[in-house]
């Protein structure tokens, strides 16, 4: 690996800090212009103004907000999230066991759609133009067009109310069987599944045809080149930086539909928590959880980048 491939590999790191920096400032800022007042809202309307001031004098309300944000960024460097205000119990410890249930939901999706999405969208570049090729267009530009909630409520009316062969509600625990977890989780995960498989079947598309257009492509089918070989020994390879930014941007779409798909089938999951926790206007809460959301996007399209940098045969050199 040579010290330019090094540098650009390092410049995408630095980029990924100061991008979480001014991601940890807007979340910040975000929830400090909700409306309400957190001491009121945790007193009770019947609260004396006495009480508040007090309360807010105790939780560090009335320090300048550059100071609050600067203990709140130390705070999380340290893995310190503080405590939540409506349940007065450390912020880490309600997030543990939801993200855990929001990891299992995500990588059991994961497992499920990128194969099928990555198959179906290498499959249509190979035969671009022919049936196959336009009747996955169609159904993924259908599935492009329709909401997250909508797909979730019409699983729910088809599989749970007219079938009955899922529940309409998802629940995780310890003593499910395999087989019993797979089917709580089926319809979040067929939900999330078409979320990101249309996106992502569309980008690899996209990729694996513009790698199939280029010259030394043309010149493999010329020699006698079988298609599929043609596909999966010259052109696949060089589209893995493609292919590896349309999984990631494609898996970054669960950050925003698990938080529908949590709401809607009720999963106990980190996207719920912080939708409860907003109600309450719990800061600490949905701060954090926010954090997590931006920490694993930013993750997912340094990867991206990273692996596109690494398998540019250009930079191997």
């Amino acid at each position: 690996m040579n010290s330019y491939v090094l540098s650009l590999l390092g410049g995408r790191l630095l980029i990924a800090a100061v991008t979480l920096f001014i991601v940890a400032f807007t979340v910040f800022a975000a929830t400090e212009v909700l409306p309400g007042d957190v001491a009121e809202v945790l007193l009770g309307q019947s609260a004396t103004p006495e009480a508040v001031a007090g309360l807010r004098a105790a939780m560090h309300l009335n320090d300048p907000a550059i100071l609050r944000f600067l203990h709140w960024l130390a705070g999380l460097l340290t893995g310190d999230l503080g405590r939540s205000y409506a349940n007065n119990m450390p912020v880490k410890d309600l997030i543990g066991t939801r993200l855990l249930s929001s990891l299992k939901l995500a990588g059991a999706t994961t497992l499920f759609s990128v194969p099928v999405a990555l198959t179906l969208g290498i499959l249509s570049a190979m035969w671009r133009g022919s049936l196959f090729d336009r009747t996955v267009t169609v159904l993924t530009i259908a599935v492009i067009s329709v909401p997250e909630f909508m797909v979730a409520t019409s699983a729910v009316l088809i599989f749970a109310v007219y079938l009955k062969w899922l529940p309409a509600l998802s629940f995780t625990s310890d003593s499910l069987t395999f087989l019993q977890l797979l089917r709580a989780l089926a319809m979040p995960i067929i939900t999330l599944s078409c979320v990101i498989s249309a996106q992502m079947i569309r980008m690899t598309r996209a990729a694996v045809i513009e790698t199939l257009n280029t010259p030394y492509v043309e010149m493999a089918l010329l020699k006698g080149a079988s298609r599929p070989r043609m596909v999966l020994r010259h052109a696949l390879p060089n589209a893995i930086g493609p292919i590896a930014n349309a999984v990631a941007l494609s898996l970054s779409y669960l950050l925003g539909g698990v938080i529908i798909v949590e709401t809607i089938f009720n999963y106990p999951g980190i996207a719920k928590l912080m939708v409860d926790a907003v109600s309450t206007r719990d800061l600490p809460l949905i701060q954090s959880c926010a954090m997590i959301f931006c920490v694993v996007y930013l993750a997912l399209i340094t990867l991206a980048d990273m692996i596109a940098i690494l398998s540019n045969p250009r930079l191997r050199r």
